[in-house]
């Protein structure tokens, strides 16, 4: 029997849980000696600042939610420079704060995660999926790499640097 998964927006009555899904990958994080997330960001007023904006998603399985994202079109001021290169110049989602609840990680989440975000790129008309990630996040580097972004140089973020990628959708 296959799973109902589905990508929507978030709700603000679920801004705890989803604050519960992002604290237990700050310290999966942690655990992997990862530096990403380690000094109090994201917090819970950045999961109230997405979801307000209307920035903050969820994947769920069954109804249940599995996996936390920020898609943000076109705004990000850190990737307007960017030591290398982008592939485009055109409108962009941002993909930011990409968490999997415990109970779902290590199944393959996160790359389904990313073939929603692209058929969302692609429904509304977006020409690429931009996202940065830290150079010790081991397995999120393995997904881009596996999902076919391209490795386009540094941005600086949240205080550090971080490895950024692009692929065009359409």
């Amino acid at each position: 029997m296959h799973s109902k998964i589905r990508l929507r927006k978030a709700q603000i009555d679920e801004k705890d849980r989803i604050w519960n899904i992002l604290q237990q990958a700050i310290e999966r994080r942690r655990q992997d000696g990862s530096t990403q997330w380690q000094q109090g960001y994201p917090n819970p007023g950045t999961v109230e600042s997405d979801i307000s904006k209307g920035l903050g998603y969820v994947m769920t399985v069954d109804g249940e939610i599995a996996v936390y994202v920020a898609l943000i079109i076109n705004d990000e001021p850190a990737y307007s420079s960017i030591e290398g290169a982008w592939l485009s110049n055109g409108e962009f989602v941002v993909v930011h704060r990409v968490a999997v609840d415990d109970k779902f990680a290590g199944k393959g989440m996160v790359k389904v995660l990313f073939d929603h975000i692209e058929d969302f790129t692609r429904s509304h008309g977006i020409q690429s999926v931009k996202v940065d990630t830290n150079f010790d996040n081991t397995a999120m580097l393995r997904i881009l790499e596996t999902k076919g972004y391209s490795y386009c140089g540094e941005v600086f973020l949240a205080g550090g640097m971080r490895k950024a990628f692009e692929k065009i959708i359409i």
